[in-house]
């Protein structure tokens, strides 16, 4: 299998070449498409098409084709109780797992969740034992 290497940027979404999902203790989540796969470790996240004007955590033209994505496009969200939502904030709709996210409305996220973003597609994979660490820490 061919790894991409990308630089690691210090943004709380950082990017890592494609392999098998590998959480440390800092990563809440991964959201892996086909050549990127972006660790997740912030509770909250932008996403969209970085510009010179305009920066996001996941810059999404890593991935691929991205002039049909808003340049904040969205934001993916981790509530205290460890849960993930996806909240839609550019013009397009994204599909999760097949359901139309329209713009202003939030959908909750799965281990797994699809994420379809104009021509782009993702897996969301969430670090099951950091939440669950989390969790019986309670809220903070």
């Amino acid at each position: 299998m061919n790894t991409y290497p990308f630089p690691t940027h210090n943004f709380p979404a950082k990017i890592a070449g494609v392999s098998l999902p590998e959480f440390d203790s800092k990563t809440l989540a991964v959201l892996k498409g086909r050549i990127v796969r972006y660790l997740i470790q912030s509770r909250e996240v932008t996403f969209g098409r970085s510009a010179k004007d305009n920066n996001v955590d996941i810059d999404l033209s890593l991935e691929g084709p991205s002039w049909k994505i808003s340049r904040r496009q969205g934001v993916i969200k981790m509530d205290t109780n460890g849960d993930f939502y996806i909240i839609n904030e550019g013009k397009k709709p994204i599909f999760i797992d097949g359901k139309p996210v329209l713009t202003g409305n939030k959908y909750k996220l799965s281990n797994n969740s699809v994420i379809e973003i104009a021509v782009l597609r993702f897996v969301f994979i969430v670090n099951l034992e950091a939440i669950a660490a989390l969790r019986s820490k309670g809220p903070g």
